[in-house]
């Protein structure tokens, strides 16, 4: 499958870039769309959407959300499948990835790790198990990181959402008042070059489970956005998710 990838210039996009130039699950690098270039690299790298001028089977995109709408155009007009790995885009934004699916195949996640999918499942199973527990988030994350609470903490709490309709997400704490049973916290963290930690902890009265997931090093998300991309290719329109590849 022939890659194009958004966000080429960037520090994930080159290592996705890095990831199908050795063939990874059978990858390989069409080109590029970045408005800072990729001079370095052997591959075209265009500086937005209307100029590309390659083939390629699947978009990666690890850019920024405000590129939305122009990336889902040119996914929608080419009838290419993309894989979306950028987060912190607008209610607006989603609503676009949503609409776009009924017109050609997405995968939109805010973590490509396996571990976090599989994190996920695991939080949902407890929430509903320890139904009387009280239930926060911590995310920690580097300095670099625009976005608070993180996409993968939101979608953690969204996961406590579907068997807990009734919960509320509480970002950040701070003055007087009560913590409700029915409030899912979310604290965020952001200090030196963590890649990535997030941390999950289901308490009562009488005990405390935590459930943890950090990660060692960002090639991990290239190597699951890859692994989201070949999953994607000869599937129906729709919106996939990491539970989709982890659930076969």
């Amino acid at each position: 499958m022939r890659l194009l990838v958004s966000g080429l210039g960037g520090h994930m996009g080159r290592l996705v870039a890095d990831l199908a130039m050795k063939g990874y699950r059978g990858a390989s690098l069409a080109g590029g769309v970045d408005p800072a270039g990729a001079e370095d690299l052997d591959v075209p790298c265009f500086s937005d959407f209307s100029s590309v001028g390659c083939e390629a089977d699947i978009v990666v995109d690890f850019s920024h959300h405000s590129v939305t709408k122009d990336l889902l155009a040119f996914c929608v007009s080419r009838s290419l499948p993309v894989v979306i790995a950028t987060t912190g885009q607008t209610d607006e934004e989603k609503q676009m990835i949503k609409d776009a699916s009924e017109k050609i195949p997405v995968f939109f996640a805010s973590n490509f790790s396996m571990g976090i999918a599989l994190l996920s499942s695991l939080v949902k199973q407890a929430a509903r198990v320890m139904d009387d527990a009280d239930i926060e988030i911590i995310e920690t994350h580097h300095i670099r990181k625009a976005d608070a609470p993180s996409g993968t903490a939101l979608s953690l709490a969204e996961a406590v959402q579907e068997v807990r309709p009734d919960s509320v997400i509480k970002t950040g704490r701070s003055g007087f008042g009560v913590r409700e049973h029915t409030d899912i916290g979310i604290q965020s963290v952001r200090m030196g070059n963590v890649a990535g930690i997030h941390e999950v902890i289901i308490g009562t009265q009488t005990q405390t489970l935590t459930l943890r997931h950090e990660v060692h090093d960002r090639s991990l998300f290239a190597e699951g956005a890859l692994a989201a991309a070949e999953f994607l290719m000869g599937q129906e329109n729709g919106l996939y998710d990491m539970g989709s590849l982890v659930s076969g």
